[in-house]
């Protein structure tokens, strides 16, 4: 497997670059149906399914609030009204309800609708199922340090498709010595999954169409032109994508604390 040396110049700052800047704002993704996880998400929406008591969607905004970010947009489409319900409640990160009630924008177009909220500077972009186990850092402060705007428009943070707990894909992405990231090639396995988790420039998407599309036609294009970067995190991804999964985490959540 390759993966970002420590010592590469995209990896940390140096002093020919600006000082870290941690992204103030987030998108939070929590518009999907989640039907892998029926039948819990008959009456629950995913982003509310509680892994270790606590939900999704607080893992998500909890580890924001704790890398600094003051204000998340989260989007909503199915059963909305219980996740607009419980998000607003939250006072760190503040957040921001984008309304997909009338129309699901997929996770490209969702952001689209949200950029008047987010700003023009980079962002933070969670999945609101994304859950981890940290390792010696945390990752969402890794990846701020390893943002480098001079070659970079996004950079995912990637997790090792073989030691990911409930995940039993094929990958999605190979990564160079500088970080540059491509996509897997047909009928082979990727050292990397993307983790859900990211940060973002608004440029990715100037010009584009308020309408549904999925982000990978920003990873794509970004990927192009050589301005699409992956960190390798340190520690444990946990994929919970099905009921099966939320014992599987909360095991490996367990084993992690002893």
């Amino acid at each position: 497997m390759t993966e970002l040396p420590r010592s590469m110049s995209a990896a940390r700052p140096s002093p020919d670059r600006p000082p870290v800047a941690v992204p103030k704002t987030a998108m939070v993704l929590a518009a999907g149906r989640g039907k892998r996880m029926r039948p819990i998400t008959a009456t629950t929406p995913k982003p509310l399914v509680e892994v270790n008591g606590r939900s999704l969607i607080d893992h998500a905004l909890d580890r924001l609030a704790a890398a600094g970010v003051e204000k998340a947009v989260v989007n909503v489409h199915y059963l909305a009204d219980l996740i607009e319900v419980h998000v607003t409640k939250r006072t760190a990160p503040k957040v921001v309800v984008s309304d997909e009630r009338k129309r699901l924008m997929d996770t490209g177009g969702g952001v689209v609708q949200a950029l008047a909220h987010l700003g023009t500077a980079p962002f933070y972009h969670l999945n609101s199922d994304s859950l981890w186990i940290e390792g010696t850092r945390p990752n969402l402060e890794v990846l701020a340090e390893r943002w480098n705007p001079a070659i970079m428009d996004g950079i995912l943070m990637l997790a090792s498709t073989v030691t990911s707990v409930g995940y039993d894909g094929a990958g999605d992405f190979r990564m160079d010595r500088t970080g540059r990231i491509s996509r897997r090639e047909e009928r082979t396995v990727a050292p990397f999954v993307y983790a859900g988790v990211a940060i973002l420039d608004p440029r990715l998407f100037a010009g584009l169409p308020a309408e549904p599309f999925s982000l990978n036609r920003v990873f794509d294009a970004a990927i192009a032109e050589g301005r699409l970067y992956g960190m390798r995190m340190d520690g444990t991804w946990l994929h919970v994508g099905t009921p099966e999964a939320i014992g599987e985490a909360e095991a490996s959540i367990a084993l992690s604390a002893a």
